[in-house]
């Protein structure tokens, strides 16, 4: 398993691996870890906070996040720093060092990579579903790329989009088979009769 150093960016949302993350940027320790992101073509970290708040003090974190990838990046309106992001590869943090500027640096495990599974025929309801709710979406998910067939990135698409908490989210993004992740999805919807 391969350890890396990562930049933390704690927020009260999940990234999953192929979604997008559209931030407004305006603290002086995320400007910085911006500019190095940029500067090195590197990533930074994602993880749902567990307890405190995006903004002042670091929030502590659930342990299981994605790599992000900074794919655009623009000055708002409101001057600030407007970027989007795309979740890459899931991680699980092995420790954390906050630095002077309180910018939080994790010392993380890249999890297995989530390669492509074919999605079983008992799914094809959820394409459908899925097919509408990225139709409705908005321009963050007009150019990304559809692998409709693929059992992981349906999932993962699937919980970003549904209203489903943030709690339930989490522990979506640390399951590891897809078709199991798949299931419970199905079993969710079917128990609300949407599919």
């Amino acid at each position: 398993m391969k350890t890396i150093q990562l930049p933390l960016f704690p927020l009260h949302t999940v990234l999953f691996p192929g979604g997008p993350l559209p931030l407004r940027i305006f603290e002086t320790r995320y400007l910085d870890m911006v500019s190095q992101c940029l500067r090195n073509d590197s990533g930074f970290g994602v993880c749902m906070i567990r307890h405190g708040r995006e903004v002042g003090e670091p929030a502590s974190t659930e342990e299981t996040g994605v790599v992000a990838r900074i794919t655009d990046w623009h000055q708002r309106h409101d001057g600030l720093l407007g970027i989007t992001a795309i979740g890459q590869q899931r991680f699980r943090i092995a420790s954390v060092r906050v630095q002077a500027n309180q910018l939080a640096v994790a010392k993380v495990e890249l999890l297995g990579n989530d390669s492509s599974i074919e999605l079983p025929d008992r799914y094809l309801p959820l394409v459908d579903m899925l097919m509408r709710l990225i139709d409705s979406a908005g321009h963050h998910y007009a150019n990304l790329p559809r692998h409709y067939a693929d059992a992981n990135w349906v999932s993962y698409r699937l919980v970003e989009l549904l209203p489903i908490e943030m709690k339930q989210k989490q522990l979506f993004l640390e399951m590891e088979d897809p078709l199991a992740r798949l299931e419970e999805l199905y079993q969710m919807l079917e128990g609300m009769q949407v599919v």
